[in-house]
């Protein structure tokens, strides 16, 4: 269980804060996350990890020289935001381009992307290589569909080391593909894990019972078994790893680094044990084993359990991987005094001038931010029931996520209104504010849908009803483009296209927007309750969707209710307009 926080929203924040305040000597703060403290050679590539916290050592406790340049960290057990990825980036660029390496899960992916989008269109080369070294997320032909987890030490090292000798960005990137092909992960759990201030953990393991195949952000395990002997773990995590050796390599006299990761909470005494019967049977197999790693390198919070990686050695890896390294939470080799960097202070954040709206689009920015109010009080009422939802084939933080991003989303709108903003300024705001501060796949997804709407509502003017179907429509495109999600694939998608149809045709068919919201509300409800029955095809979900079946998709039914309440509120307002007129004319 967690112990120790003050407001669990705050936690990550406050978590990096003191992690910084800790290792000044290899690290300094910038918006998103953590670079480097010391000076790198111009030139060089840039190497930008990243992903929810959580999991420390990764991602912070891996910038240093010889490894990370600069490390996006998002909160716990979401990806980090667009903006956050890009400033971090931004930070850490030495004029060589930027490499970025992370886990395959589609929030960090969604969220990467976009950054690498950005800096490319302003002049900064960028190439990616997510890792997939965790063999149990799909099967050996889908091995691109496959989610990352210890392995990420491995990719990042071997890129790291590259960037170190002076190689390009494409030959970073090459050797980063070479090593994430060549790494292999297989987990177990023997409990789950409790978010701060949560009052049980993401998922349950009965006594003297192991989750097998578990996932790094409280995913459960795609099997249960009873809890073998330490050796009888050993056998089989080798087993189930040596069934699958990468392509070309003969057992017999081949090199492998086998790294022994604990989960958060295993004893590493235990771990010992575990990996002394490792290496007996690694050995066994005719295997020679370098620099053999049993310790923490990428936790899941308060998780009990452990992961075995094995990382097959070439001739073009093995001197790589000798690189000397210097961390706050991982040292290999010696690493020469480095330069302190002298930077100013990039915490301070830049406010941004906010053009007035006309006087009809200040009033309807008053109406946008009582939307936005109601969402927030919408996601503050069913926050549980979300995160409960979310934690039968997810990691359960979904309603945490959509809390953050919603508040931060009224704030900025609130911001926006006291300054005079239009409609459109006002949306635009909250939906970069809860793009930023919610980090993940939904705060990708809801900044998406708000900015699309924003653009047709304007700062002058009242926009009709058909305009703000085509904004939700140009929403539902961008979710879809972005995404890459479909009807059927168990996603919020399933909620908003029958939303944005049903809103479109009947604000076509001559009803007003209240009316053609609530109809439209309707339809969203009942595709939302209907996903109970799908089986996830994107997303965590996916690689354990028969837990989910039964359970709606956690993303629709926040859609869904948030939608329905808009719609109560704009009926309010409707009324409310009536009877200041009529009073006018009275």
């Amino acid at each position: 269980m967690t112990r120790l926080w003050n407001a669990p929203a705050d936690f990550a924040d406050e978590m990096i804060d003191g992690f910084v305040a800790a290792n000044e000597r290899y690290v300094r703060r910038v918006p998103g996350g953590v670079v480097r403290s010391t000076v790198s050679p111009a030139g060089q590539v840039a190497v930008v990890v990243g992903g929810g916290s959580g999991h420390y050592p990764a991602f912070g406790g891996l910038v240093g020289p010889g490894l990370a340049h600069g490390a996006a960290m998002g909160n716990l057990f979401a990806s980090p935001s667009t903006q956050q990825v890009f400033a971090v980036a931004k930070a850490a660029d030495n004029g060589g381009g930027v490499f970025f390496s992370y886990g395959n899960y589609a929030g960090d992916v969604l969220n990467f992307d976009a950054a690498q989008e950005r800096l490319r269109a302003e002049g900064i080369a960028c190439e990616t290589v997510t890792v997939t070294d965790d063999i149990v997320s799909a099967t050996a032909d889908e091995k691109h569909k496959r989610r990352g987890i210890a392995g990420d030490l491995t990719v990042f090292r071997i890129a790291a080391a590259a960037a170190e000798a002076g190689a390009d960005l494409a030959e970073v990137t090459r050797l980063a593909r070479l090593a994430n092909e060549r790494t292999r992960s297989f987990g177990v759990a023997f409990t789950g894990c409790t978010l701060p201030g949560a009052e049980a953990p993401l998922f349950t393991v009965p006594e003297g019972r192991m989750a097998v195949g578990l996932g790094i952000h409280g995913e459960p395990g795609i099997d249960e078994t009873d809890i073998p002997t330490a050796d009888g773990l050993a056998e089989l995590l080798v087993e189930r790893l040596l069934a699958e050796v990468p392509d070309g390599i003969e057992l017999a006299g081949a090199r492998v680094v086998p790294i022994l990761n604990g989960l958060g909470s295993l004893k590493y005494e235990e771990m010992f044990v575990v990996y002394r019967r490792i290496a007996q049977l690694l050995q066994g197999a005719g295997l020679e084993i370098v620099d053999p790693h049993v310790g923490e390198y990428c936790t899941s919070f308060d998780m009990a359990g452990t992961s075995l990686s094995l990382f097959w050695l070439d001739d073009e890896l093995a001197p790589l991987w000798e690189t000397p390294v210097d961390t706050p939470a991982y040292r290999r080799g010696s690493v020469a005094p480095q330069q302190r960097l002298v930077a100013a202070d990039s915490t301070a954040e830049v406010a941004e001038a906010i053009e007035p709206g006309d006087e009809a689009s200040q009033s309807v920015a008053r109406t946008v931010l009582a939307a936005v109010r109601t969402i927030a009080q919408t996601v503050d009422t069913h926050v549980d029931e979300l995160g409960r939802i979310d934690a039968i084939a997810g990691d359960g933080d979904h309603g945490i996520g959509m809390q953050r991003g919603s508040h931060a989303a009224l704030a900025a709108a609130e911001v926006a209104v006291q300054a005079g903003a239009g409609a459109g300024t006002t949306l635009a705001h909250a939906a970069d504010a809860w793009s930023d501060k919610a980090g993940g796949t939904s705060g990708a997804l809801w900044g998406v849908i708000l900015n699309a709407v924003a653009a047709k509502l304007g700062d002058q003017g009242r926009p009709d009803a058909a305009a703000i179907a085509a904004g939700v429509a140009a929403g539902s495109r961008g979710v879809t483009d972005y995404g890459k999600a479909e009807v059927g694939d168990k996603t919020l998608v399933d909620a908003l296209v029958p939303f944005s149809s049903t809103l479109t045709g009947a604000v076509d068919a001559g009803a007003g927007l209240t009316d053609a919201w609530r109809t439209a509300a309707d339809a969203a409800t009942r595709a939302a309750t209907a996903t109970a029955d799908l089986l996830p095809r994107m997303g965590r979900a996916r690689t354990h969707g028969q837990n989910s079946v039964g359970t709606p998709d956690p993303g629709a039914i926040s859609l869904a209710l948030i939608v329905t309440a808009i719609g109560e509120t704009l009926a309010a307002e409707k009324l409310a307009a009536e009877d200041q007129k009529e009073n006018a004319h009275g």
